[in-house]
C-alpha cells in the first residue's frame, strides 16, 4: 500500500488516547515501535519499520509491507468516531 508520509502522521495523530499502547499489545510489540511504523525515528536495538520511504510531495511517498497495523488504526479511528456520536 502507498501512502504519504504526511497522511500517515494524520492517521497516527488522529488515533484516541491509549492506542499506541493498545496496536502494541495486539501485535506484541513494543510501543516505540508502533509510533515508528507511522513514521517516528526512534530506532534503537534493531526495531524496524514494515515501509520503505521515497522522498516527494506530503513528506514523501510511502510504501507499507504490511497494512496489518494501519488497518487495524483506521478501524480504532472510526470506532472512536461511533462512540463519540
Amino acid at each position: 500500500m502507498n501512502v504519504t508520509f504526511e497522511e500517515l502522521r494524520r492517521v497516527k495523530h488522529a488515533l484516541p488516547s491509549g492506542s499506541i499502547g493498545q496496536l502494541a499489545t495486539e501485535f506484541n510489540m513494543e510501543e516505540e515501535a508502533v509510533r515508528n511504523y507511522f513514521g517516528g525515528g526512534h530506532y534503537k536495538n534493531g526495531q524496524l519499520t514494515e515501509f520503505h520511504l521515497e522522498s516527494g510531495y506530503g513528506g514523501g511517498v510511502v510504501h507499507l509491507e504490511d497494512t496489518t497495523i494501519f488497518n487495524r488504526a483506521m478501524e480504532m479511528i472510526e470506532q472512536h468516531k461511533v462512540s463519540l456520536q
